[in-house]
């Protein structure tokens, strides 16, 4: 079960993300999503991270997420999801849509005074075109964890095929 409405983590939240990423934590805006036992899933992180641009909107935190999207990744489905993609028009529009969905939720998260420090910056092209985890090719899968941790939290059309043919969801209490 995935909890989606997002939160400010708590202390033991935080703990646990800590654990999960082997360091402390930075930039994290929100809890995106979390299992059924309040365990993170996915963080929603700043725009801006130490002065720099930080296209990932959405992190996924989640170690047993994290291994087995690892596993499935080291199996080549990377290779076969961009094979699919040049081959297939209506998953390459939804692929396209996900980006497209990505960018706008992030520009849409932005505090104004976000928006104005990405502005006075020069990062809004970056932020504005970028797409899933920053990446500029729209065409490119660059990895499952970033597609995952947006299916969790969006309209993505990888995470809602890693669900139909690797049954993610289900490793979830």
């Amino acid at each position: 079960m995935v909890i989606r409405p997002e939160t400010a983590p708590d202390e033991a939240q935080l703990a646990i993300i800590a654990e999960q990423l082997g360091r402390a934590p930075r930039g994290i805006e929100a809890l995106a999503a979390t299992d059924g036992e309040g365990t993170p899933l996915v963080l929603r992180m700043a725009p801006i991270v130490d002065g720099k641009p930080f296209p990932t909107l959405f992190w996924l935190s989640s170690e047993l997420l994290k291994v087995e999207l690892s596993r499935i990744e080291a199996a080549g489905v990377i290779k076969s999801l961009e094979a699919r993609l040049q081959e297939d028009d209506d998953f390459r529009a939804a692929y396209h849509a996900s980006h497209q969905d990505y960018i706008e939720t992030r520009w849409r998260l932005m505090s104004d005074a976000q928006r104005a420090a990405v502005e006075q910056l020069g990062y809004t092209d970056i932020l504005r075109e970028r797409g899933i985890g920053g990446i500029a090719n729209h065409d490119q899968v660059r990895c499952l964890h970033t597609q995952y941790a947006h299916h969790l939290c969006g309209d993505n059309v990888i995470g809602q095929w890693l669900d139909e043919h690797y049954g993610i969801i289900d490793l979830l209490p």
